[in-house]
């Protein structure tokens, strides 16, 4: 289905919503997800902000909300109103379950808490950056069907049969260069074990 664009984007279709949001539930469609954060995000956040919250509250109320969205997509149906009523039905529960534990809470005095940092130490940041250094020359090492298949697993977070099926090999090749591209990443980076 294509993308409104222009003035029929501020009011998308609900059809235009409910093939993402089918999309998102169905097959759990990253794309389909980005376009409907894209599209709902700003609105939810503004809602946010006319019902109180500041803008940082506003954009994590916002954040929330459509996390829950993707967590709950398969949970919509077309016949109890439009995917917008039931997206800001979502917001205006997250909003109020928000006000509920800010109701509940106690405050303290910041400087009367001492908590140690929980910011890594110096040493830690520099021998992390040192391995994930490593760790990338060892990946751009690997012969390029090795480094194509490790990148789309780990860079684009896709399954071995969706790399068979993007890269239009058997499934048992693109296990091959996976275990292949283990063992030489493995010997690669001994010395950091």
């Amino acid at each position: 289905m294509n993308r409104p664009s222009g003035p029929q984007k501020l009011n998308a279709s609900n059809e235009w919503l409910a093939d993402l949001l089918a999309r998102v539930a169905d097959r759990r469609d990253k794309q389909a997800f980005a376009l409907l954060f894209e599209h709902f995000g700003p609105r939810v956040k503004g809602f946010m902000m006319r019902k109180g919250a500041d803008s940082e509250l506003a954009e994590d109320l916002a954040q929330d909300t459509l996390i829950t969205v993707w967590r709950k997509a398969h949970m919509y149906s077309a016949e109890k109103g439009s995917v917008s009523t039931w997206i800001f039905t979502i917001a205006r529960n997250r909003r109020i379950d928000w006000a509920r534990k800010l109701k509940g809470m106690t405050f303290s005095d910041i400087s009367e808490i001492e908590q140690p940092s929980d910011d890594p130490h110096a040493d830690e940041i520099v021998l992390g950056t040192q391995e994930a250094k490593s760790v990338s020359q060892a990946v751009e090492q690997l012969p390029a069907d090795q480094k194509q298949v490790i990148s789309m697993a780990f860079m684009e977070d896709m399954t071995q049969q969706e790399i068979s099926s993007r890269l239009s090999v058997p499934l048992g090749t693109v296990k091959s260069r996976m275990r292949l591209a283990y063992q030489k990443l493995s010997k690669s980076l001994e010395a950091l074990q």
